[in-house]
């Protein structure tokens, strides 16, 4: 029961998270697991499983307050289910010794993607509530991003999220919703990869249990919080948290010293609170000149 209870927290934070970003539910999940121990494809295959009940979940909540674009869905979701099988499949072929180096690697570049984008660049707003993309853009998109997500336990929002808002042509609130409700079709997607390439002996029902509860209850508040929370602030904020999780990981694998490993900690740190500091900085100055520009005032009809 404990267990349970921990990874239902888990997968609420996760949760809470992705819904808000329109990412990070998988790099969040899979780098506590991996951190806890757990083999990297069962890591990854458990938070696929229970994806397919979150993401099914934050689908339908970002659905109901109007934030999916149907037709994106489909030219995004397919390519991307195709993409997680190939990553699946990949990754359950990796031995454990082999997999947890690279898993976290993927899931390093990741974290400072995130990161990055959030402090530094923060993504365009538009106000396009339907994707003017087709298929030539979202089809590579799609299978880039599953293939990513599968084979490094997370990757589908952080990848396809960013370029969809980096376009500037889509209204956030429907990138993130479209992007939520697409990656139920990746989560079924991986998860079968998972089953055929590692059986279902090797998952426990705890673990994919408890991140299913947390996540399922978190989807309608992450899908209200998108509107509302100031996303440069928490992007920064989770992808340092994703950084140092992995960086652990990677410097178990090259048995680095005691005095290596602290300063890479210290270094990740500095620079962490850095990038949250130029977050909040970029938002206040936001708010700042956003208070000061005048009110248009309407101007008297000419009759002359």
């Amino acid at each position: 029961m404990p267990t349970l209870i921990v990874f239902a927290l888990v997968g609420l934070a996760a949760q809470l998270v992705d819904g808000a970003l329109g990412m990070a539910y998988g790099i969040t999940s899979t780098s506590l697991l991996v951190f806890a121990g757990i083999n990297p494809a069962t890591a990854s295959a458990s938070v696929h499983l229970a994806e397919v009940g979150t993401t099914l979940a934050s689908g339908a909540s970002h659905w109901r307050f109007g934030n999916v674009d149907w037709k994106l869905v489909l030219k995004l979701g397919v390519p991307g289910a195709i993409g997680a099988f190939l990553g699946a499949t990949l990754l359950s072929a990796l031995s454990t010794e082999n997999a947890a180096p690279f898993m976290s690697g993927i899931l390093l570049a990741l974290g400072v993607y995130v990161l990055l984008r959030f402090s530094v660049r923060p993504p365009k707003v538009a106000t396009a509530r339907t994707s003017p993309h087709g298929a030539r853009f979202l089809s590579p998109l799609g299978l880039v991003a599953g293939f990513v997500d599968a084979s490094g336990g997370g990757g589908w929002g952080p990848v396809s999220t960013p370029a969809l808002l980096g376009a500037g042509r889509t209204a956030p609130r429907t990138v993130v919703g479209s992007v939520s409700a697409s990656e139920f079709l990746v989560a079924l997607a991986a998860s079968a990869g998972f089953l055929v390439g590692l059986g279902h002996e090797v998952l426990a029902p705890s673990t994919i249990g408890g991140l299913l509860i947390g996540g399922v209850l978190a989807a309608p508040l992450a899908a209200w919080l998108v509107t509302r929370i100031p996303t440069p602030v928490l992007g920064s904020a989770v992808g340092g948290v994703i950084i140092l999780t992995n960086a652990r990981t990677l410097l178990r694998a090259a048995d680095a010293s005691g005095a290596v490993t602290a300063a890479v900690y210290a270094v990740i740190l500095v620079l962490w609170a850095l990038a949250i500091g130029a977050a909040v900085t970029r938002l206040r100055r936001s708010r700042t000149e956003d208070a000061a520009t005048p009110v248009d005032q309407e101007q008297p009809v000419s009759t002359g």
